[in-house]
Parts: structure tokens; sequence; C-alpha cells
């Protein structure tokens, strides 16, 4: 199985960076400064979810999660996986940390944006893919 960011939402993400990039055109300096940098995060985020895709996949080793530095594969007996939630300013926050319980502790933590799909649903399966892996 695998999980990555719904491709709707990374073209959507695409093109509200291309969108802001063109209105740098059309608005004073002060502005174009704000609206290029938020111009370059979108498609900076945009790119970053096209080419780390999958973000997280299992096989038959364990769980393998994909980030800019590399591919971290967690052995099947090491994976504990979780959901944080979590509260701020009103707004609910739900997370999968995923942790590596050997001497290398390694800890991922990953949002629905991420997953593309709810963080329990992501923990439900690899809690039942690692007792049948």
């Amino acid at each position: 199985m695998q999980w990555g960011p719904r491709t709707g939402e990374v073209v959507a993400t695409a093109l509200a960076g291309l969108g802001l990039a063109l209105a740098v055109l059309v608005v004073d300096p002060v502005g174009r400064v704000l609206v290029g940098g938020a111009a370059l995060l979108l498609l900076g985020l945009a790119l970053r979810d096209a080419v780390l895709r999958p973000r997280v996949r299992t096989g038959p080793d364990g769980v393998t999660v994909r980030a800019l530095a590399g591919r971290t594969t967690i052995p099947w007996p090491h994976v504990r996986a979780r959901v944080r939630v979590q509260r701020r300013w009103g707004l609910q926050a739900r997370t999968l940390e995923l942790e590596d319980r050997t001497d290398d502790a390694v800890l991922v933590v990953l949002g629905r944006r991420e997953l593309g799909t709810d963080p329990g649903t992501v923990a439900e399966a690899l809690q039942t893919g690692g007792a049948a892996g």
C-alpha cells in the first residue's frame, strides 16, 4: 500500500502558485516581494509533493518514507504508528507519527496533506500490515 499527496491538491497548489507569479506583474514593488514570495512557496510545495510521490509505502521489508534527504525504511518489527491530536487556535490537527523502536530511533511526523488521507486510516492500515508482515 502507498500514500501520498492527492493529485488534485498538487495541481491546485501549482496553479495557485502560477497565478500569484502572474500577479507579480501587476502589483506595486512592495507587493511584488510579498506576492512573489507566496508564489515561490506554493510552487516549491507543489514541486516537493510531485517529486516525493508516494510519501509512504509498505512492503515486505517494512515501511518506507520518502523525504528530500532520501528514503527511510523502518522494519516491520520496529514500526510504531500512532496518531497524535493537537489543538491550537481553535483548530484540531491530526498527525501520524512513525517511530523506529531501535537504537537508530527515527521519528517521522506526517499530516493529512502529505498522506492524502486521514492519518488514523493510515495508522490502522500500518498496524494490520505490520501484524501480517
